[in-house]
């Protein structure tokens, strides 16, 4: 079987039992960095052999998998952080063995999506998850897309670039309600909630840390009554 694993986002008490005992049965552990994963691992006592599974590796990687499968080898898919596959690689080698007949299970964890989208205040029922948005090229297109949703965007966001973000919002769609919620999990998580022009005032004073999960309310728009002639046949 392959395992798509979720590890924690920061605070170590999140891996679950089940996370726990699947890397240490599996033969072999992917990781998106494995000097990130050895660290994890170190700490719960897993001594499984672990490979380089990421962007630059996976077409190659990928294959490696396939074959130890064929093998009857449990194979193991984590990331640095999270849930594999929702913004991380990993969607390549669960489409490849699904459809060369192997399973795939999924151990459930943390994401920052859920947990942000569970803290945030707002309903959450219609959503629109774009991850990071591009540095340069599409990012403007991309933007007026955006713009146009009707539903709550959900965004990944790092320190860096967050003020630029809030600014091209604010240019884009508006003066909206937006919430930052950072460093989640960590000693200094926190919860902004705001529109955003007072947030890119707040943050120019106080620049801010961590990694970075950001949400677009939606804006309501009224719905144009239509008159209806009551005595008008069909």
């Amino acid at each position: 079987m392959l395992y798509i694993v979720a590890t924690p986002i920061g605070n170590l008490e999140d891996m679950t039992y089940r996370a726990v005992r699947t890397l240490k049965e599996a033969d072999y552990i992917f990781a998106e960095d494995t000097r990130v994963t050895k660290k994890l691992l170190k700490h719960y006592e897993v001594d499984t052999i672990v490979y380089r599974y990421d962007e630059f590796t996976k077409n190659h990687q990928t294959e490696n998998i396939l074959n130890l499968l064929s093998e009857g080898k449990e194979i193991a898919l984590v990331t640095d952080a999270g849930t594999p596959c929702i913004s991380d690689p990993g969607f390549e080698v669960v489409d490849a063995a699904l459809n060369a007949g192997f399973k795939v299970v999924p151990v459930a964890g943390v994401s920052a999506l859920t947990a942000a989208a569970s803290v945030a205040g707002i309903s959450m029922k219609r959503i629109a998850f774009e991850g990071f948005l591009p540095k340069k090229k599409g990012r403007q297109t991309l933007m007026k897309e955006l713009a146009q949703e009707e539903r709550v965007v959900v965004l990944y966001e790092s320190p860096h670039r967050i003020l630029k973000t809030l600014k091209e919002i604010n240019e884009t769609f508006g003066d909206r309600y937006v919430i930052i919620v950072r460093e989640i999990t960590k000693l200094y998580e926190e919860i902004i909630r705001g529109k955003t022009s007072e947030l890119i005032e707040r943050l120019e004073e106080n620049p801010i840390k961590g990694e970075i999960v950001l949400l677009i309310k939606e804006e309501v728009k009224e719905k144009k009554r239509v008159k209806v002639n009551k005595y008008a046949r069909d």
